[in-house]
């Protein structure tokens, strides 16, 4: 889905669409939608569109130093 934002064209992906990229449930995606943690996220009527360049935030639940003692 291509959506002229500002002048320049994007290409957006839908919630389901990026679950499917990033192997997560199209319910997690919304989740990080709607709390802000998806940088360029919009919603368009019950739809969140992302852009398709996005990279999946980092799981908050864990710190960066629990990967190193693993």
């Amino acid at each position: 889905m291509f959506f002229l934002v500002r002048g320049n064209r994007m290409e957006y992906l839908t919630s389901p669409e990026m679950a499917e990229k990033w192997s997560i449930s199209s319910r997690r995606v919304s989740l990080l939608c709607a709390q802000d943690r998806i940088e360029g996220a919009i919603k368009k009527g019950k739809t969140w569109l992302i852009p398709s360049d996005t990279q999946k935030p980092a799981d908050a639940r864990f710190r960066e130093n629990r990967a190193k003692e693993k």
